[in-house]
């Protein structure tokens, strides 16, 4: 049985950037030159990251006017607005982009934290059914499956005479 993982496309009516606006509108908030930045550089490319990544990266294009508690508060606020999920993995929250991508889960390496995304009709066909049998209206779900990457697997480490004991 061959199966196709990959993601596909969802089409949105507004962009993140407008959305977010939108949604801080909603919340009697304006839209500050620092959000605009960070809206920006969230969406700019679809990868996994945490807040300190986030920090990082605008510290290295020269975008320092942000302040952490800016980034903080205004990832909080696009998870709120729908824009990002975050998801906790071994301690820390990291966030991908929720508006405009289709539903997926998700392997987790638990040596090295590489997140691979991956979409299956047969899990959605399960959790579809699971909740016909319990009488449970389905509004979405998040699966995240632990293991070791093969990258990780195939690190040979060094044997110690000690690990022969």
């Amino acid at each position: 049985m061959s199966h196709d993982f990959t993601l596909g496309t969802v089409e949105v009516a507004l962009t993140p950037s407008q959305r977010f606006e939108e949604y801080l509108q909603s919340k009697g908030k304006r839209i500050t030159q620092q959000r605009r930045i960070l809206v920006g550089e969230v969406f700019k490319r679809h990868e996994h990251f945490d807040a300190e990544v986030l920090i990082k990266h605008l510290d290295a294009i020269g975008e320092n006017r942000v302040s952490r508690p800016t980034v903080y508060r205004t990832l909080s606020e696009l998870l709120d607005a729908g824009l990002l999920r975050g998801m906790s993995l071994g301690g820390r929250t990291v966030y991908e982009h929720d508006y405009g991508y289709p539903q997926h889960d998700h392997l987790h390496c638990i040596k090295c934290n590489k997140l691979i995304e991956f979409s299956d009709s047969e899990i959605a066909e399960l959790r579809d059914e699971v909740a016909r049998q319990h009488n449970f209206r389905v509004i979405g779900h998040r699966l995240i499956i632990s293991g070791i990457c093969t990258e990780c697997r195939s690190v040979r480490r060094p044997t110690r005479k000690l690990d022969l004991v």
